[in-house]
């Protein structure tokens, strides 16, 4: 999907891949992260957000919740919105401040204390139960705790797995009853997805959740709420930042923008952000066809994987597809062209969307490619813990 972005737009991270990948210093599925092109992502980022008065909350999930990639990225956008408990215990180790918890995944009732404690800016919550809950630990903790209201989505915009959310009709009836709990105070309301890339342009669209978004903030304020945030987050990038701040949201939430890996930049590679990662395997097996077998580990359902390049004959060969269903031990290419011999062991070369946290591949953070002088600075697993 992103390979021929890559390729150029950052070619010196395709050959800082392949050498530590023949150097033997990295294993296959590795994911090889630009650690300068992901800092200088976020401060591009940072520094639009500024100007169009939004403000930011990145994400770390797609990159493998690595501790040296958060610190490089809260120098810049120092809050983050967390996916989930693990995630945001591991940023907050790592050093960066809580802008929203229970974004995607609620927090349990159990695990509000301690995170609480941290003082998020604030904490999304999709329904009275939990609201009452984080209510009752904020009291507890003695503070108030602004919380974002999470919007039912439109008819067929939302994911499985990630349902739920207040009705927008529904939404007077939960802020009468939440308007009365002591501990938390409505700072505003957010959907999923708000923002998404037109798959034949690449092009950001607001989607119809994103006007539900307005609408419950209308509804908010007209029962007498001030200072109502309104968090539109997906595809949020340097080419989306300007239709948030167009219709009004007051905060996005930067994930693959990061590493230059939204669609929008796997078909247009004069997109400021600058693609960040390659995906490192090796030829495993040969079938009696002539097709290799790659090692697999670090491929996602959603990734939209074209080809595959093979440094050492420079082949370009095409990714069979495969079944979601089906556990990833390897990935088929196409066999090659007759003369182009393919080795046990050669490096494969890939670059497509991902989330790594639900990999089980190694990540390598490796520094001064943009400076010519590529340096490993260490390897990790896929929920960011070091292998060093």
């Amino acid at each position: 999907m992103f390979l021929d972005t890559v390729l150029t737009r950052n070619p010196g991270l395709v050959e800082a891949a392949a050498a530590l990948h023949h150097e033997g210093a990295i294993p296959p599925d590795t994911y090889v992260m630009d650690l300068d092109a992901i800092e200088a992502n976020a401060a591009l980022l940072a520094a639009e957000a500024d100007r169009l008065g939004v403000s930011l909350w990145f994400v770390v999930k797609q990159l493998g919740r690595n501790p040296e990639l958060i610190r490089a990225i809260a120098r810049h956008i120092p809050r983050y919105a967390a996916i989930d408990p693990p995630e945001a215990r591991t940023l907050h180790a790592s050093g960066a401040r809580a802008g929203n918890l229970g974004h995607l995944v609620q927090i349990p009732r159990r695990a509000l204390p301690e995170m609480l404690a941290w003082r998020p800016e604030t904490v999304t919550v999709y329904d009275l139960d939990n609201a009452r809950a984080v209510s009752d630990a904020a009291r507890r903790l003695g503070f108030v705790q602004d919380v974002l209201i999470r919007l039912e989505g439109a008819e067929g915009s939302v994911y499985p797995g990630q349902e739920g959310g207040v009705p927008l009709a529904g939404l007077d009836a939960f802020a009468d009853a939440a308007e009365r709990l002591p501990g938390i105070r409505i700072a505003g309301v957010t959907a999923f997805p708000c923002v998404l890339c037109d798959p034949a342009t690449g092009a950001p669209y607001a989607t119809p959740n994103f006007a539900l978004a307005l609408k419950a903030r209308e509804t908010l304020a007209g029962r007498g709420h001030t200072d109502l945030g309104l968090s539109a987050p997906s595809a949020t990038s340097m080419a989306s930042l300007p239709l948030l701040a167009g219709l009004g949201a007051t905060h996005g939430e930067p994930g693959h923008a990061l590493t230059g890996t939204t669609p929008l930049h796997a078909l247009d590679p004069a997109q400021p952000e600058t693609p960040a990662y390659v995906y490192v395997t090796e030829v495993a097996h040969t079938l009696d066809d002539g097709r290799p077998a790659v090692f697999g580990g670090g491929f996602y359902a959603r990734s939209h994987i074209r080809s595959a390049l093979l440094p050492r004959t420079g082949a370009r060969l095409n990714v069979l597809d495969a079944p979601a269903e089906n556990i990833d031990y390897y990935r088929l290419l196409d066999a090659p062209a007759p003369g182009q011999e393919v080795r046990i062991g050669d490096t494969a070369l890939l670059a497509f969307r991902t989330q790594i946290f639900v990999t089980r591949s190694t990540v390598a953070v490796v520094s001064g490619i943009s400076s010519g002088a590529p340096r490993l600075n260490g390897l990790y697993d896929a929920q960011g813990r070091s292998l060093s």
